[in-house]
This record gives structure tokens, C-alpha cells and sequence, in this order.
């Protein structure tokens, strides 16, 4: 039971995330199960499994608050799924032994991506209201989806950056637009998920507390993606998910690294996120401060005081 409601929880807090950043809940929720022992093809099949319904209420919840771009939707979304279930059947037909540091990699690349994106700069709006063209959508779609079922996330690390990057959209249209179409690939690789492990490793009840976390944060998170420093979220996240997956990877067989070097590297990481979150949170009560200013100085008197 504890073990549901931590599941539950953490299904809510990723979908907090996701809701406001476009991003994390697969690399945050996949990162989890890892973590407790499931193979690589059934954690990335149980999230994709409670994203169904996460993304469905988290993109429901967006377009309610007006943050949702339908063109954008089918345009990356379409792609994504094919990309998605192709990745679905290429991660079913590893083996576990390969497969988990494999997965725990790519996490842990989008960690560091999460981690540095946030940190380095805020996203740009000089070309706003410009369309996004479809041979610009397709292939990010396909590529974004096909990691994002390999690795247990990577629609939003991918998707997200690349549409703010853009200029073109406003950040919660982007944040929006990515939710909802992630419902298209979050049903494409979980059909292939299904038909090629049938549910083999797959604990329903477990895909139920994170889908019940998951849909309780949704509408909260598609409000909080207006007021929210998204920048700080990213960085938070981005720490978290560097520290466990580089736990998982040098644990693995692949690695198998003696004890002094995994503490090194935990202390590493953690000096990293502990400075690049100090220094976003410096960065933001800085730049929100209202600019106060200078105190004139008494002005003097024409006349002087005789002596």
C-alpha cells in the first residue's frame, strides 16, 4: 500500500512538472520504476500506459485555459506516434541486461539537457505569431516520439526546447500544444508496448496510482503554467532525474563502478545542481525585483545661514 501511494504521489508531482514545464513526467515517472527494479521495456510500458490518461486531462485541462495550438497538435503529433510505436517494438525486442543502462543513458542525457536548458537561458519570443512549418514538425515529431518510447520519456526534453527555441510560440502554447499531442504517442506506444510484450511486466495497479496522481495535478498544472518560474522547475527536475539515472547507470553490469568512484560522482552531480539551481534562483529574484529608485539628495538652500 505505501508503495501505491508513493507511486500516486509521484504521479502527481510529475504531472505538476509536465503540466508546467511540457516535459518530465515520462523521464521522471520511468526514472522511478527503474529504480525499483522493473525492466526497461515494462516501466516505459506502464508509463506510457498512465500517460493515456495523464495526457489526456493534462491537454483537455490546456485547451480550457486557451494553451493549445490544434494545428501544432497533429502536425508533431501524427509523426510522433509512429515514432513512438517503432521505438516501442525496438526497446520490446532487447535484452534486459542491455536494455536497462541503455535507457538509464538516455535519461540521463536528457537530465543533463533539462538541466542545462533551464539553467542557460530563458526561451526567446523575438519572431512570435510565425507559422511552424510542417517539415520543421515531422521529423522532430518522429525522432522526439521514437526516443520518448525508447527511453521512458523524451517527447517534452525534446519537443518543448525545440518549439520555444523556435520564437514562434508563446511558452504556455508550447507547454499546451505538447501535453495534447502527447496523448497521440503516448496510445501509439503503449499499442506497441502491448502487442509485443502482451502485459508481461506490466503492473496494472501500478499504471492506476500513477494515472490517479497524474489526473488529479493535470488541471492544477495547466493553471500554474502561468505563473510558475518555469526555469527553476526545469533545473529542479533536471537534478533529479541526473542523480538517479546515474545511480541506475553505474550500478548496471555494463559499468559495475567500485564505490568510491559512484561517490564522487554523486557528489559531483549534486555540487552541479545544488549551483546551477542557486544561481537560476538568484537569477529570477533578481530580474522580478522591482527597480527602485535613486533618493534624490536634499537640494541646498539659496541662502546661506549667516555666520
Amino acid at each position: 500500500m505505501t508503495q501505491l501511494i508513493l507511486l500516486a504521489l509521484v504521479g502527481l508531482a510529475a504531472q505538476l512538472v509536465d503540466g508546467g514545464l511540457g516535459m518530465a513526467y515520462g523521464v521522471t515517472t520511468t526514472t522511478l520504476l527503474l529504480a525499483l527494479g522493473t525492466n526497461p521495456a515494462a516501466a516505459s510500458a506502464t508509463v506510457h500506459l498512465a500517460e493515456i490518461g495523464t495526457t489526456l486531462a493534462s491537454g483537455l485541462s490546456h485547451w480550457r485555459f486557451g494553451n493549445v495550438d490544434w494545428k501544432v497538435v497533429l502536425r508533431i503529433g501524427v509523426p510522433g506516434a509512429v515514432g513512438a510505436f517503432a521505438g516501442a517494438t525496438v526497446l520490446s525486442s532487447l535484452d534486459t541486461e542491455v536494455a536497462r543502462p541503455l535507457t538509464s543513458g538516455i535519461l540521463l542525457a536528457l537530465g543533463v539537457y533539462i538541466l542545462v536548458r533551464f539553467a542557460t537561458s530563458a526561451p526567446r519570443a523575438d519572431r512570435l505569431g510565425q507559422p511552424l512549418r510542417r517539415r520543421f514538425l515531422s521529423p522532430l515529431g518522429l525522432f522526439a516520439g521514437f526516443l520518448d518510447a525508447t527511453g521512458g520519456g523524451g517527447w517534452g526534453p525534446v519537443g518543448t526546447p525545440a518549439l520555444l527555441a523556435s520564437g514562434r510560440m508563446e511558452p504556455r502554447k508550447v507547454v499546451g500544444s505538447i501535453d495534447a499531442s502527447e496523448f497521440l504517442v503516448a496510445l501509439s506506444a503503449s499499442l506497441g508496448f502491448l502487442l509485443a510484450l502482451s502485459s508481461q511486466g506490466v503492473n496494472l495497479t501500478w499504471v492506476l496510482a500513477l494515472l490517479a496522481g497524474g489526473v488529479v495535478a493535470a488541471p492544477l498544472a495547466a493553471y500554474l503554467v502561468r505563473v510558475v518560474p518555469t526555469r527553476i522547475l526545469g533545473v529542479s527536475v533536471g537534478g533529479i532525474i541526473l542523480l538517479t539515472n546515474s545511480r541506475t547507470l553505474l550500478r548496471s553490469d555494463l559499468i559495475d563502478a567500485p564505490d568510491t568512484t559512484r561517490i564522487l560522482v554523486y557528489i559531483t552531480v549534486l555540487a552541479v545542481w545544488v549551483l546551477a539551481l542557486a544561481y537560476v534562483v538568484n537569477d529570477h529574484v533578481r530580474n522580478s525585483s522591482p527597480a527602485v529608485a535613486p533618493i534624490d539628495a536634499p537640494e541646498e538652500d539659496d541662502a546661506k545661514t549667516p555666520a
